[in-house]
């Protein structure tokens, strides 16, 4: 199955993915450029990595957001977002034994339209934009050696999920994706 067969066939959560999964099956159906940052509203990733436990998950300080984040990336033409989630949790912790816990189609975990403020990068404006966001669950130890990536993070860390909420400088983000996040997790076999 393709990518936007996955997430027809995704059964939303909530009421916010099953908004947001219409607008990202838009996004799809109607902009051939919705995997390029070209597009205003292009497709991003997310991973989601709790330990085997499930009693906390890895983040980052991501230095644009100024705030502990997931962790994820710009598709940039890929069409395996799979491939680019677990790509960008090696790139942005050295995490590299992480494995993919199937929960939807396709994998997917979770889905969220997000919105990034206008910023400098790499000396260059970056306009105000969308991610269309499908997130990814994986499980990984927490002994595996961590690093920084410092173009993008200046900090890596595994965090007990009741304290994830608080480290979020992002109000909405903790209390809409990352709480939820949090609360689907009690469904998921990590096998």
């Amino acid at each position: 199955m393709s990518l936007i067969d996955d997430i027809r066939a995704y059964e939303p959560f909530n009421e916010q993915e099953e908004v947001d999964r219409q607008v990202i099956l838009h996004a799809l159906e109607t902009d051939p450029h919705a995997f390029d940052r070209s597009s205003a509203a292009h497709m991003a990733c997310s991973v989601w990595t709790v330990d085997p436990a499930r009693e906390r998950t890895l983040m980052v300080y991501h230095n644009l957001y100024d705030s502990w984040s997931w962790i994820g990336g710009h598709a940039d033409g890929g069409r395996d977002l799979a491939r680019v989630a677990l790509r960008e949790l090696e790139e942005e912790t050295g995490v590299a034994s992480a494995r993919l816990v199937p929960c939807g189609p396709g994998g997917i975990y979770s889905l969220e339209v997000l919105t990034v403020d206008g910023h400098e990068k790499r000396g260059r404006y970056v306009s105000s934009h969308l991610h269309l966001n499908v997130t990814y669950l994986a499980v990984a130890s927490p002994d595996e050696p961590l690093r920084v990536k410092p173009d993008e993070n200046s900090g890596v860390r595994w965090v007990d999920l009741d304290d994830v909420c608080a480290l979020s400088t992002e109000p909405w983000i903790a209390s809409r994706i990352y709480r939820k996040l949090i609360d689907k997790l009690v469904a998921v076999d990590l096998g």
